[in-house]
């Protein structure tokens, strides 16, 4: 599989196999963005072009402009520099910030994982290749681009086992879920839960809640979250997910 201008995915998963206190699920590895441009016109504001140097990266402005440099352009197609910061690493700065730090804990303290540890195309990104990168391959000799489209299953029953083989191997006590998406494609898999969304678990029990699973032979505790794009207001995002998490750091702080 390859980005547009040739870089190939890479599989994202922890490099640092040590114990933790908590292991966090995501959903799909984002990319590396880089802005094309061509003099004073901006052909692209983001397009990814790399896979991110390690998962839940943080978008370090001087590792994005290493990372872009390594990528050659044809001249005539002008050139590539990073992406605005808010582009690169959103995610990554609101699970550290937004998430680890209220309940306590670094990055170091965390193990991190993805129901589906590479890229995919969304349709933004879709849009954007096909109206601007497609029409050039064959004039200048581009590889095409080969990721898959996002899609609606990320995670099916051998990832769903390699997922809780890592849970297994982190030794942590409490696991995070990130959106519905874990919850329905991942936590619904592995243990018997009376809810299969975000919105049924905070009808039951309230958001920010944790509460205890069997995951193969081990009680875990698990606390569903909302998305990082509706906690850090990334984008389209539900304001009531918002608020609700926003409320839970607060709660969060005060009981320390």
């Amino acid at each position: 599989m390859q980005y547009p201008f040739g870089q190939k995915v890479q599989r994202l998963i922890q490099k640092d196999r040590s114990a933790k206190h908590v292991l966090v699920l995501g959903v799909y590895a984002s990319a590396v963005h880089a802005k094309w441009k061509k003099g004073n016109k901006v052909i692209c504001q983001a397009l990814a072009v790399a896979s991110e140097p390690r998962i839940f990266w943080d978008g370090n402005p001087e590792e994005a402009k290493q990372i872009i440099d390594g990528i050659k352009i044809p001249a005539e197609l002008g050139e590539l520099i990073p992406a605005s910061s808010q582009l690169n690493g959103p995610s990554a700065k609101v699970l550290d910030k937004q998430i680890l730090a209220p309940l306590g804990f670094t990055r170091d303290d965390a193990w991190l994982c993805d129901l589906l540890p590479e890229t995919r195309i969304n349709p933004s990104q879709e849009k954007a290749i096909r109206e601007r990168y497609t029409p050039l391959i064959e004039k200048y000799n581009l590889n095409p681009v080969t990721i898959p489209k996002r899609p609606t299953v990320f995670c099916d029953e051998e990832r769903a086992a390699e997922i809780t083989d890592e849970l297994m191997e982190s030794q942590a006590p409490l696991l995070v879920l990130l959106g519905d998406i874990p919850i329905s494609q991942y936590l619904n898999r592995v243990t018997d839960i009376d809810f299969s969304s975000l919105q049924e678990f905070t009808e039951r029990y309230g958001y920010g809640n944790t509460f205890s699973v069997q995951i193969r032979d081990k009680v875990i505790k698990v606390l569903p979250l909302a998305h990082p794009r509706q906690i850090g207001a990334l984008g389209t995002h539900n304001e009531k997910w918002y608020l609700l998490h926003k409320e839970w750091e607060i709660n969060r702080l005060n009981e320390k």
